[in-house]
């Protein structure tokens, strides 16, 4: 099989603090995102993905007191495959009791910046559960960091490919189902609360737009209406109402 592993040396990885627990088999994968904000730019700096694949083992090393970093691969958007952990050794980041199930693959994508994984960080990851199936006994599950542990990770966008079966992205992605417009406007002031603002907030922040997904619409929410409304061509008056709302899942990314 053909994957471009960016083995522990490349990337300069620091060596573990202790021994790893070997693994003989797993039931297949798990998807990871960062939970963080990924600075866009990565798609065009493969270096950049490079500082912050260190960074991270440096916080599971020196903040998390791991022996290592989490996980067992990491999906970069330049279709690259960084070793983690690697085959055969017992990843950390699934949660409590459920690490030996699965291998860990993280997605260099997060909750805020860079959400829409590239479809070179889709291939990377195939690449990657191809990789530990053929060599490492991984089974053919392929599941999120959600399933059985509860977390937002890997993100709705990521989570959702999954869902679909992890398939690789030789055609275009279909634009995600809009969801029905909640019935009242989302409006500041005063701060309109709600799990209609929360999912549009997620949706906002999946087009990579910075927000807190709080499921409070205030002034913040409200100026990240007026830049999308500005850019779509409509009325800018900071109001998400079913045309905004709308627009949120039909108008096509820039």
């Amino acid at each position: 099989m053909a994957i471009d592993l960016v083995l522990r040396r490349d990337w300069s990885a620091r060596a573990p603090h202790g021994d790893y627990t070997q693994l003989e088999s797993t039931k297949g994968v798990k998807v990871h995102y960062t939970g963080g904000r990924v600075d866009p730019g990565i798609v065009s700096d493969h270096d950049g993905c490079v500082a912050l694949v260190r960074s991270i083992q440096a916080h599971h090393l020196d903040g998390n007191g791991w022996v290592d970093i989490g996980y067992s691969f990491v999906a970069c958007p330049h279709k690259r495959v960084f070793e983690g952990r690697g085959l055969h050794r017992l990843p950390a980041a699934n949660g409590p009791g459920l690490n030996a199930g699965h291998y860990a693959v993280l997605a260099l994508v997060g909750s805020s910046g860079l959400v829409e994984p590239p479809d070179g960080v889709l291939h990377a990851i195939v690449d990657a559960v191809e990789y530990a199936r053929e060599l490492g006994h991984a089974g053919k599950e392929i599941k999120g960091h959600r399933d059985g542990y509860a977390t937002e990770c890997p993100g709705d966008s990521l989570y959702s490919w999954v869902r679909r079966g992890a398939p690789r992205p030789d055609g275009p992605t279909p634009p995600p189902e809009t969801p029905s417009f909640p019935g009242r406007l989302l409006s500041y002031p005063p701060v309109t609360r709600g799990e209609d603002v929360r999912t549009w907030q997620r949706q906002m922040s999946r087009r990579g737009w910075e927000l807190a997904v709080d499921g409070a619409y205030g002034s913040q929410s409200r100026d990240v209406c007026r830049g999308f409304q500005r850019r779509q061509g409509v009325v800018d008056d900071g109001i998400v109402g079913p045309v905004t709302w709308r627009l949120a899942w039909a108008a096509p990314s820039t």
